[in-house]
Order: structure tokens, then sequence, then C-alpha cells
């Protein structure tokens, strides 16, 4: 039997940065049966009174962001009487970089999120992805700042999203051999379209555990071994064609393959031309 953890994640904002680092750390650790509890937007003492004393009680590890001196005071002496485990995620890194720039933090929180020109920007990639997704609006095309391109199940949607939320603008188009191709795709540079493709036997996984969830016979064509060689054959006709990069997502994550197009493509940084 596992042995049971319970993080508590505490932030004075959304509390994204303190959930994703609280489970990149735990993610090293299979064998612990980790339960995360987050508490964003924490602002009074009333409020954080109630949070530690449930922490106290399950025994719990806390993880936190918050900025203020005050509240992290608090959470600090709490821990310390009651032996409980804590990290204090930002606050020994502000402390560093305030000695080194000997500049004082502003101590605000919410800064990475603050509705400026970045963040609109963002919500306009969203909604463009969002509109171009699976090839709806081929005119996107030209639009767009990306072309993802694969066969089904070669993470296009995710993937485009994920994107989306570095500020950029994704289309993605489905192709297979009894799919058209639009006339606009050839006319977009190919330094802006990308094809995906992926492992025969992933696929076939992927795709047999796809009919299960419909319900339906797990060895249709769609999963069958021919039928996946031809649309994988097709789709290298097609980006050998567009002379475009292509990438093999098996075994990748979202983020991995997503980090891959942006140094491919320099969106680090990019300007949009």
């Amino acid at each position: 039997m596992k042995e049971k953890l319970n993080v508590f994640v505490l932030s004075d904002g959304v509390g994204e940065t303190a959930l994703r680092v609280a489970k990149a750390a735990f993610a090293q650790f299979p064998d612990m049966d980790t339960t995360y509890t987050k508490y964003p937007f924490v602002k009074n003492n009333s409020q954080l009174e109630n949070i530690l004393n449930l922490a106290k009680e399950k025994q719990g590890v806390i993880l936190h962001t918050i900025v203020s001196t005050e509240i992290c005071n608090v959470i600090n002496e709490f821990c310390q009487d009651n032996h409980l485990v804590y990290y204090d995620i930002l606050n020994p890194i502000i402390g560093t970089f305030s000695q080194m720039t000997h500049q004082k933090p502003l101590r605000k929180k919410g800064l990475l999120h603050e509705l400026d020109k970045n963040y609109f920007d963002m919500i306009s990639a969203m909604e463009f992805t969002v509109t171009n997704d699976d090839g709806q609006n081929p005119k996107g095309f030209l639009e767009a700042d990306l072309v993802l391109l694969g066969i089904s199940r070669t993470s296009k949607t995710p993937l485009s999203l994920y994107l989306a939320n570095k500020n950029i603008k994704v289309a993605n188009l489905p192709i297979g051999p009894s799919l058209a191709i639009p006339d606009e795709l050839w006319a977009v540079d190919p330094h802006k379209i990308v094809g995906l493709t992926n492992d025969m036997n992933v696929l076939q996984k992927i795709r047999r555990q796809r009919m299960i969830a419909y319900g339906l016979d797990a060895n249709t064509t769609y999963s069958e071994e021919d039928e996946i060689q031809k649309e994988l054959d097709y789709s290298n006709k097609i980006y050998e064609k567009l002379n475009c990069p292509v990438i093999n997502v098996a075994d990748r994550s979202i983020e991995e393959t997503a980090a891959i197009i942006m140094e491919q493509l320099n969106f680090n940084g990019y300007k949009k031309s």
C-alpha cells in the first residue's frame, strides 16, 4: 500500500505556479499516494488559519508562493510550532535577486497575471486557435503563426492549445488519404508548418483505446496496422512535398513537443512578421 501524503498548495494569486512546482517535485516519488489541494487568493489571516489548521489535522505538507511578508511569517511560525513540513517557493529567490540587484522587491501579488498587452495577446491566440482547430477555417492558415498537420491521434489539438497559451496563433489540419487538403495550405510559408507523426505501435494502441472508450470493437479499420501505415505513408509524402519540419510525438509530452517546435521555429522571443 502506498504511503499517503496531503499537499496543501497556497497562493495569493491563481496558484498555478505553486501547483506545478509541487507536482513536478512529488512526481519523483511515484510510490507516494499524493493528494493536492490548492488554495488560491489567500488574503487574510482568518482564511489562512482555517487552512493551516486543516493541514495540521492531516499532517500535510505546505508549499506556497505568497509574497506578503506578513502572511509568510504566519505560515512559517505555524509550521515550525506544529512540526509541519513547508516550503516557501518564491521568497528565497526574491531575496537572492534583491541582494544581487540591490533593489527592493515590490511585494505585490499577481504581477505575473496582470491584464497587460501580453495577457490579451494570449487570449487572442487562444480564441484564434479554437476557431482554427481541426481545419474548421482554411483561410486561417494564412493568418496563423503556426500550422500543425497530422493524421488522427498525433496530438494536434492539445498541442495547439498549449502553444496558444504561449501567445502563438495556431491552426491545425487533420490529413489522410481520404481527406481533402485545402488550397490555402499550399500558400503558407513552409517554415510556419510542422508535420506531426507517431510510431505505429503507439498509434495502434491509442486508436484501439479510443474505440473501446466509444463502446466499439477495438479492432476496426481505424486501428488496423495496414490502414495506419497508409496514413503514415501519405502524411510523409505531404510533408516532403511541403518541405516542412516533421516531429515524432511518440513518447513525448505535449510540453516537450511544444519546446521542440518553439526552438526550431524560434518562437522564444518570436517576432510576428
